[in-house]
């Protein structure tokens, strides 16, 4: 890329970014989940409407599909943004604070969708100097499995599609930064759900009772050594119990608790053993404590796999347009789930991280977080990339 094409880049990502900030916010403010995404689907279609750009709605139940058709050209790029909101409480104080109760914006996905549209208005500008079709993919219900992708997929969104790329803000780079890698670039992550069942009683005869709360935190603290000591050191594995629930009363031991958590893991194996190792943990110590239990594992999306060719496709666009200096490659693998896996899965693709963060003005904290935001000037450098990623096509 030549130093005037990144100008050029760059002169109309900041030429859409007030108004691509205002719909970011309209979005944040008005968070939909899961497939039920209508709000945000009809401004996404609306845009690319807009633009002359042939839309198709109702992919995978809510996604919006934009094919933006160039003169002559054999390959078509895809370019992915997801769309869904988690059910979450904001505890910000910005201005565009999510207006739902329980529903937020906390994983940046009101930011993809904003760059995606203002991608398609500077590719639309471009158009003439575009060598590939580009398919402009707005997906719904990318954060519960199985979610939007498979879905989009199973009504024809990969069709004649060569190559797909997506992004995601990432609060821990700094604005300005990108950040990639080759093969697995984001983990496996499946979910479980166990129910011991012991013997409930008055708190005050603890000894008539088999205390369901007292073995569950014995699984609790035990699992904690599955990877610890049963995964080789040199792989990567996660083990995190996230629900504990029991009891209504202080004065009464509880009949049964229910937990649930996550495995996050980059390979099969790896992931056969942690699963299978959870499992008789949870068998060995309720057995030992005259309890009962159930145990329900579930397979989440696989791992998101980084394609060669697709990172040196990337790699071309931010070392010209920031400089190798400020592109983080490559990096260790990410133990985060992402159902853009379910692309990777079926052609070349690439996935990246665009640094959104900035100590200076307090953005730190992760996704998923109650306080989670960005810098909104990190979309300037996620449109430039999906820009470049285009026009290189």
């Amino acid at each position: 890329m030549n130093d005037l094409l990144k100008e050029h880049i760059f002169e109309q990502c900041h030429r859409q970014y007030t108004d691509i900030v205002a719909i970011r916010r309209d979005i944040h403010q008005h968070p939909e989940v899961g497939f039920d995404v209508e709000r945000t689907a009809g401004i996404a279609a609306d845009a690319l409407d807009s633009l002359g750009i042939r839309v198709s709605t109702g992919i995978g139940k809510t996604g919006v599909v934009g094919d933006l058709e160039v003169s002559g050209a054999t390959k078509r790029i895809g370019l992915r943004a997801d769309m869904d909101a988690l059910p979450i409480q904001e505890l910000t104080d910005v201005p565009y604070k999510s207006k739902i109760d329980g529903k937020a914006h906390l994983c940046g996905h009101d930011a993809h969708t904003a760059m995606l549209i203002g991608t398609a208005r500077i590719l639309s500008h471009f158009k003439e100097e575009l060598k590939a079709n580009i398919r402009f993919i707005f997906q719904p219900c990318e954060e519960a499995y199985p979610g939007g992708a498979q879905a989009m997929i199973s009504d024809g969104v990969l069709d004649e599609v060569d190559e797909i790329y997506g992004l995601h803000v990432f609060p821990l780079f700094p604005v300005g930064e990108y950040a990639t890698c080759v093969g697995p670039m984001l983990a496996q992550s499946d979910i479980f759900d166990i129910t011991i069942t012991g013997r409930g009683g008055h708190a005050a005869f603890p000894h008539l009772t088999v205390d369901p709360v007292v073995i569950g935190s014995q699984f609790v603290n035990a699992a904690q050594s599955i990877v610890a000591r049963n995964v080789n050191p040199l792989d990567s594995a996660v083990v995190s119990i996230t629900q504990f629930h029991a009891g209504d009363a202080k004065n009464v031991i509880p009949a049964s608790v229910k937990l649930g958590g996550t495995v996050r893991t980059l390979d099969e194996n790896v992931q056969k053993n942690v699963s299978s190792q959870l499992e008789n943990l949870l068998a060995g110590i309720v057995k030992a404590n005259d309890a009962t239990y159930t145990f329900t594992y579930q397979k989440g999306c696989p791992v998101t796999y980084n394609h060669e060719p697709c990172v040196e496709t990337v790699l071309s666009a931010t070392n010209s347009l920031v400089g190798e200096e400020n592109v983080n490659y490559p990096i260790p693998p990410i133990l985060g789930g992402e159902d853009f896996a379910c692309y990777s899965q079926k052609i070349p693709a690439c996935f990246v991280m665009v640094g959104a963060g900035n100590v200076q003005k307090g953005i730190v904290n992760m996704c998923h977080h109650p306080q989670f935001d960005i810098d909104e000037t990190c979309m300037i450098y996620g449109m430039a990339l999906t820009v470049s990623i285009g026009l290189n096509g």
